[in-house]
């Protein structure tokens, strides 16, 4: 593989991010919106805390009511509680700094190995090892001439592809990501606009089909349906009975298990007789 040609295309094509030009605390909370969320979402949210909570003393000052209701419909508000906690970790013990260590960075609430790779790469220009599905995807079909990667990288994967970062490597996450999320898409990619055409096996191969292993999870019905109907009738009303709540879901039992759920994930809370976001 051609890294340079890469390199040169995301300089020529990447997307004017907002996160891109902002602090590293705008990195982090960019990265944890975009779990499993389109940026065509996250971006109006982004915007929206960034401007609330430029740093993380003040997310850290807010109620948890305040921040579960900010996250809006961002889906997964646990997400916005881990962010909650590592906000007040960093305002406490960094100094209100992101910290660019990526062993600090993995003893936060919410940050995995990926997270902290991609917040080193991004925030810091680290040259980390960051294994999203796009560059994954990318990789598999160039390299190893598949259509899709496994379901989780192995450690052969993870010491193959850490031996493609070029020395500079500060730009080389965001390249191959962007490369992979604009050009080399999981469904119709563009081989005709890409410039390592001719070095991908998958091509050369034939285009051979395989399983796509990230299927889409179903909503309708889902327990993360019903918690999600809680929580969003919670950011609308200050408390709610659960003889009220069971009114919006067709199963009693469904109700009942995500109320538990809810307030074990401390995202909401209970007098016993009425229910609310946590504070």
């Amino acid at each position: 593989m051609n890294q340079q040609v890469l390199l040169d295309w995301f300089d020529e094509n990447k997307r004017d991010l907002p996160w891109r030009k902002s602090t590293p605390w705008g990195v982090m909370v960019s990265e944890f919106m975009l779990q499993q969320t389109p940026v065509n979402r996250v971006l109006p949210m982004w915007e929206q805390w960034m401007e609330r909570w430029p740093s993380p003393l003040e997310l850290s000052r807010a109620k948890k009511s305040e921040v579960i209701t900010a996250w809006g419909r961002l889906g997964y508000p646990r997400r916005a509680l881990r962010l909650y906690e590592a906000a007040g970790i960093i305002a406490r013990d960094f100094h209100n700094e992101v910290p660019g260590d990526v062993e600090q960075l993995r003893s936060l609430p919410g940050v995995g190995e990926y997270t902290a790779a991609a917040i080193a790469a991004f925030a810091f220009e680290q040259p980390t090892l960051v294994l999203d599905v796009n560059i994954r995807r990318l990789f598999a079909r160039v390299i190893d001439g598949v259509e899709h990667p496994t379901s989780s990288p192995s450690n052969i994967e993870r010491t193959i592809r850490a031996k493609l970062i070029p020395e500079d490597g500060a730009k080389w996450a965001a390249a191959t990501m962007e490369f992979g999320a604009l050009i080399c898409t999981s469904k119709s990619p563009s081989c005709e606009l890409c410039p390592i055409k001719r070095r991908c096996a998958w091509r050369k191969s034939g285009y051979p089909k395989s399983e796509l292993v990230r299927k889409s999870q179903g909503w309708h019905g889902t327990d993360r349906q019903c918690r999600g109907t809680i929580v969003q009738a919670l950011r609308e009303s200050e408390k709610l009975s659960a003889a009220k709540l069971k009114t919006m879901w067709s199963d009693d039992s469904q109700i009942e298990e995500a109320l538990k759920t809810l307030i074990a994930d401390g995202l909401i809370e209970t007098t016993g007789k009425s229910y609310r976001l946590a504070n």
